[in-house]
């Protein structure tokens, strides 16, 4: 895992979002299957970024596992973490979806991207409705909510 600066890359996505979303309640007692369900949906996920918008609450994990890979922990909107393989991808995901922190979390391949904010809420997003419906569908599969009528806006 690596850390740099993505502010420009933040900017670029809340300016103008992908086009097809779908919001779901963060499940924060089950966190584990809801961040395998959205990595491995459309394909696996071998590389993301994730890049901080905000951090409400000093987030205790996300320290905890910047430390274990000696990256300074900047946590300053802008910041970027580099996840590769796929243990480390759901690792970073599931930590910062248990912290209070907004992000946007965006695989290698750009299929998809999350946003996911500390009012407990996880937004996906894709340029196709194809691939936004093999995530959704992945999650609904497992019984995951989708927060009716909600439109996030940026």
């Amino acid at each position: 895992m690596t850390g740099s600066d993505a502010t420009e890359a933040l900017v670029k996505f809340c300016g103008n979002p992908w086009r097809f979303q779908q919001t779901f309640e963060t499940p924060l007692g089950n966190l584990r299957p809801f961040v395998k369900a959205i990595v491995s949906a459309t394909e696996l996920v071998q590389a993301a970024s994730l890049t901080i918008d905000e951090v409400v609450f000093e987030p205790e994990g996300l320290i905890k596992l910047l430390k274990s890979y000696s990256i300074p922990p900047n946590l300053e909107r802008g910041f970027s973490l580099t996840a590769t393989g796929q243990r480390e991808v759901e690792e970073l995901l599931r930590v910062v979806l248990s912290e209070w922190i907004d992000f946007l979390f965006i695989p290698e391949s750009q299929s998809f991207a999350v946003y996911a904010d500390h009012d407990e809420f996880t937004t996906l997003y894709a340029h196709t409705r194809a691939n936004l419906d093999r995530i959704a569908g992945a999650l609904l599969n497992q019984g995951f909510k989708v927060a009716e009528n909600y439109e996030r806006r940026f």
